[in-house]
């Protein structure tokens, strides 16, 4: 009696989840986003140079004049210590403004009563040019780290405030009533749904914040501290008029604060962030 084997039937057919998410394309055109914003940096340093030559200027530089300027900063070991000056005053002013602008936002946002008491202060405080605070920050605490430290906090935490405030306020109620729906009460509801919906608003004004501190540092710097890329700028203008190496820390300022930004926006990739995005 012979035995039949049964031939192993073949794997059924595999079929796509309808709730798989789709995978992702690579983006035929994704060289544009370099080569781009590099076209468009030797357009600009050839109009520069440009114009300097066709005007003669002996007082504006060349961007190779920049270019042997931020050598020579450099070599003498000046460049990174300016840097690393100007860094840990904006990290530490912008720091301290998002540990206090965000949860206060977020508190004016969501209890009423409270925004009705603090607003008109800090839209009395917020016009006020932190520049205008640079003689009340040295008579406080000198020509010491602290004044930058604090003229930063003062231009950094009034954005990140209202922006954290309006994300709340203006957050899509739909997010609120599902989850009222599902049980969410007190701090899960806060955790798990108002704030990854603000989360995108805040992180703009954060965004918005940090360039303002770029700005308020360098400033600072040029007459409250002996260091930092604002000392660098107005010490080569008052030292022999190298305007060379004040362009090249302009140079710097620019780039690190382009660094600073890019910084800020990988914070947007996080899906506790991506989700609050009606776009994506």
């Amino acid at each position: 009696m012979s035995t039949v084997v049964a031939e192993p039937s073949p794997p059924p057919a595999q079929q796509d989840d309808p709730a798989a998410p789709p995978a992702r394309r690579k983006d035929p055109h994704a060289w544009l986003k370099l080569a781009l914003p590099l076209l468009v940096a030797v357009v600009f340093l050839f109009a520069w140079d440009t114009a300097v030559r066709i005007s003669a200027s002996e007082v504006f530089p060349r961007p190779l004049e920049v270019a042997k300027g931020i050598r020579e900063l450099i070599q003498k070991g000046l460049l990174v210590r300016y840097i690393v000056a100007s860094l840990f005053r904006v990290t530490w002013g912008f720091g301290l403004a998002v540990l206090v602008g965000v949860p206060f936002g977020l508190f004016l946002g969501w209890f009423s009563r409270a925004y009705q008491a603090f607003n008109p202060m800090i839209q009395i405080f917020r016009p006020i040019s932190p520049i205008a605070w640079i003689p009340v920050a040295i008579l406080w605490f000198g020509i010491t780290d602290i004044a930058p430290i604090f003229l930063i906090f003062l231009a950094s935490v009034f954005p990140i405030t209202v922006s954290a405030t309006a994300a709340v306020m203006n957050m899509q109620q739909v997010y609120l009533r599902a989850a009222q729906n599902f049980g969410l009460r007190g701090l899960p509801l806060f955790r798990r749904v108002i704030l990854p919906a603000a989360l995108p608003q805040i992180i703009t004004g954060i965004r918005i914040a940090l360039g303002v501190a770029w700005l308020v540092v360098v400033a600072a710097e040029m007459i409250a501290v002996n260091s930092g890329l604002g000392y660098l700028i107005i010490d080569a203008r008052n030292a022999g008029k190298r305007y060379d190496l004040v362009v090249a820390g302009m140079v710097m300022i620019g780039l690190i604060g382009l660094v600073l930004d890019l910084l800020v926006r990988r914070l947007e990739n996080f899906d506790e962030v991506r989700w609050g995005y009606a776009n994506k």
